[in-house]
């Protein structure tokens, strides 16, 4: 195998991992149902950015994340995303606890339109027309969504939205991945901090209650971390049809744990509007490969 192929391979067991990480995190989340979710945000946090600090200095990066920590015009769209992403992590802990796991799966179904839409609205890119068919068709199924499931829609759009906008903020600032999420997380410490300690001096800290609860509590920064860096190896050494075919693995993985490990069940609305979507994402990978070939042609 040359040194390439090699690579290539890496980034697509990278992929692999950390797109299945990302589909499991619903069994993982229930063993914590009993943890108030913003407690399990806090922690998660706070837990992330001890392994995040502990990866910048192993790989003497510290560099970086002070520095574009002193720059305003940095820190200020790296504050909106960590908003973004916090949203998306409490909705997504809420939603996975309270038995919405399909509607969970339905947003990250969703995600690669919404990205698709902003790009034209907010980046003024072009759309080619499967790409228009791929919307137009999934609009029609989030429309039929409405009206079958009208009261968990907002999770879905919720947590598209939030990850759409917090891509579309990472895009357009430049920053490096991790020194982008050690910033973001150093962000949201203040916050995660005196929530916890609001929460203890009403005797809600789950923290430390039992041993079990505790040791889940603190691989929570683990678990956030781990895919976000083996996503960050696969982008790197995968191309972007790829990476866009193999994201879907999160979203199917969530929706299989929903329904046959959590019994969740689903509406006939729900059922017509989830495969409206899915072949509006057909539509989307398909023109993407398609394209990437015609690119990769043109090049040799």
């Amino acid at each position: 195998m040359s040194l390439a192929q090699n690579y290539t391979r890496n980034g697509l067991i990278a992929a692999i991992f950390a797109y299945g990480f990302w589909g499991l995190l619903p069994i993982f989340f229930r063993l914590l149902h009993h943890v108030d979710p913003i407690e399990i945000v806090t922690q998660r946090i706070l837990w992330s950015l001890l392994l995040i600090v502990t990866l910048l200095a192993a790989r003497r990066t510290l560099g970086p994340l002070l520095v574009t920590l002193r720059d305003r015009r940095l820190v200020l769209p790296l504050a909106g995303s960590a908003l973004m992403i916090a949203i998306n992590w409490l909705t997504y802990v809420w939603a996975v606890n309270d038995g919405h796991v399909v509607a969970a799966s339905l947003g990250y179904f969703l995600n690669p339109l919404v990205n698709v839409a902003l790009g034209v609205m907010v980046l003024k890119e072009k759309l080619r027309r499967p790409q228009l068919m791929a919307i137009g068709v999934a609009a029609v199924g989030v429309a039929i969504l409405a009206a079958a499931a009208l009261t968990t829609l907002w999770i879905s759009l919720t947590l598209a939205f939030s990850f759409a906008f917090y891509g579309l903020l990472r895009k357009v600032t430049p920053v490096a991945p991790m020194t982008g999420l050690g910033v973001e997380t150093l962000l949201l410490t203040p916050p995660a901090i005196a929530y916890l300690i609001w929460e203890a001096s009403h005797g809600g800290v789950s923290f430390g209650q039992d041993a079990a609860t505790t040791a889940l509590l603190v691989t929570s920064g683990a678990v956030t971390t781990v895919p976000l860096v083996l996503f960050a190896m696969a982008a790197q050494r995968l191309p972007m049809a790829t990476l866009g075919i193999l994201q879907y693995l999160a979203p199917m993985l969530q929706f299989f744990c929903g329904i046959m490990l959590f019994g969740e069940k689903l509406s006939h609305g729900q059922m017509l509007s989830f495969g409206l979507i899915w072949i509006a994402l057909i539509l989307f990978a398909t023109d993407g490969v398609r394209m990437a070939r015609r690119n990769r042609a043109a090049t040799v």
